[in-house]
C-alpha cells in the first residue's frame, strides 16, 4: 500500500493488519521512554489546511515516537497567503525531503490529488465530507479493545451524517469488520442518497438506543452548512441529543463514543461524556499507536526491517531507546 486515502484502500484484511500492529505500539507508548528507532531518517510532514487538535497532535506524536523527523505546515504563516497553489506547496515539501505527507483539507479529493503529484506516501487526515480513514481505524481499535470484536455488534451513528467524513469512513470500517450500522438523524442531516450504503436508518433515538452496543455521537458541523437544516439547536438537542435519560436506555455493556470536538449540551450532555461507559478519552489515546502503525506500514520499514508483524513485535520487545 503506497497511500492511505480511504478505508477502501485497506479492506478487512488491511484493517486487521493495522490493528494487530497497533497492539505493539500500545506497548511502546506505555514505556517510560515511549520511543523506537523504526522510522529514523524518515521525514513526516503535516499539511493541514483546516484547524485540528487531536488529529494533528496525534500524527506528530506518532512520528516522533517512531524517531522520524517532523515538519508542520501552517497555512497562516505560509506562501499560501500569497497565492501559492497546493501543487507548488507539495513540490516544495517534496524538494525539502518528505517521505510522508499527512493532508487535511476542506475540499473532498485533495489528498488524492496530492498523491498524484507526490512521490511521498500520502495519508488522508480528513478531506471535506469525504473520508477520515485513521479516525475510523482508531475507532475500530477502541471498540475491539472494549467489546472484544465488532462481529455481530450493532452500532448507532447519531447526528450530522450528511457533513461527516468520520461517519463515511466508520460505516465502511465497521461493516468490513462485521458490525451492523444504524444511522439516527433528522432527514435533513442525512445524505441525499444512501444507495449502496450498508446501513439502516432511524429517526427515533429512544427506540434505537436499547438495541445497540455502541452509541457513536457526531457534532453538528455548522461550519459546513450553507442553510438552516434544523429549526433550532434546542429542538435538535431535544430529539437527538444524548442526554442522561437516553443514556440510561443503553445496555450495561454498551459504550458511548464521540470523535471530537464535543459540543457539550448540544449533541451530548457533559455528564454522559464523562460516564464510565464513555470511551472518548480512549479514542484520543488510541489515536497515537494507530497512527504509528499506519506510518510504519506506509513507509515500508515493516517489510524492510522486520519482515512481518510477528517478527516486528519480537523486535520491539528487545528495542529500548
Amino acid at each position: 500500500m503506497k497511500h492511505l486515502l480511504s478505508i477502501d484502500d485497506l479492506g478487512s484484511a488491511g484493517i486487521d493488519e493495522v490493528l494487530a500492529l497497533t497492539d505493539s505500539f500500545v506497548e511502546v507508548s506505555s514505556r517510560s521512554i515511549p520511543k523506537v528507532p523504526a522510522l529514523r531518517g524518515k521525514t513526516v510532514v503535516s499539511l493541514f489546511y483546516e484547524d485540528s487538535t487531536r488529529t494533528r497532535m496525534s500524527f506528530e506524536t506518532a512520528a516522533k515516537r517512531l524517531s522520524a523527523d517532523t515538519m508542520t505546515f501552517s497555512v497562516g504563516t505560509s506562501s499560501v497567503k500569497k497565492g501559492e497553489s497546493i501543487r507548488d506547496t507539495v513540490q516544495t515539501i517534496e524538494a525539502i525531503g518528505a517521505d510522508a505527507i499527512v493532508v487535511r483539507h476542506r475540499s473532498s479529493g485533495v489528498p488524492a490529488q496530492v498523491a498524484n503529484w507526490a512521490s511521498a506516501a500520502v495519508i488522508n487526515a480528513g478531506d471535506g465530507w469525504h473520508e477520515h480513514p485513521t479516525q475510523a481505524l482508531l475507532d475500530t481499535y477502541t471498540i475491539q479493545k472494549r467489546l472484544g470484536s465488532l462481529e455481530g455488534r450493532h452500532i448507532a451513528i447519531i447526528g450530522d451524517i450528511k457533513h461527516s467524513r468520520v461517519a463515511r469512513s466508520n460505516i465502511k470500517a465497521f461493516h468490513a469488520m462485521g458490525a451492523s450500522v444504524t444511522l439516527v438523524a433528522p432527514s435533513t442531516l442525512l445524505p441525499p442518497s444512501l444507495d449502496g450504503w450498508p446501513v439502516e436508518v432511524s429517526h427515533d433515538l429512544d427506540s434505537t438506543l436499547p438495541t445497540v452496543d455502541v452509541a457513536y455521537v457526531l457534532r453538528m458541523q455548522r461550519e459546513r452548512m450553507s442553510e438552516a437544516l434544523v429549526p433550532t439547536l434546542r429542538e435538535y438537542t431535544e430529539r437527538f441529543g444524548l442526554n442522561s435519560r437516553r443514556a440510561d436506555l443503553l445496555s450495561q455493556t454498551a459504550i458511548v463514543m464521540h470523535p471530537g470536538p464535543m459540543n457539550r449540551g448540544v449533541e451530548i450532555d457533559a455528564a454522559v461524556a464523562d460516564r464510565a461507559n464513555s470511551v472518548v478519552v480512549d479514542q484520543v489515546r488510541n489515536g497515537v499507536p494507530v497512527r504509528m502503525a499506519v506510518l510504519f506500514l506506509l513507509l515500508g520499514s515493516g517489510s524492510e526491517m522486520f519482515g512481518s508483524i510477528d517478527s516486528f513485535a519480537s523486535e520491539m520487545e528487545s528495542v529500548r531507546v
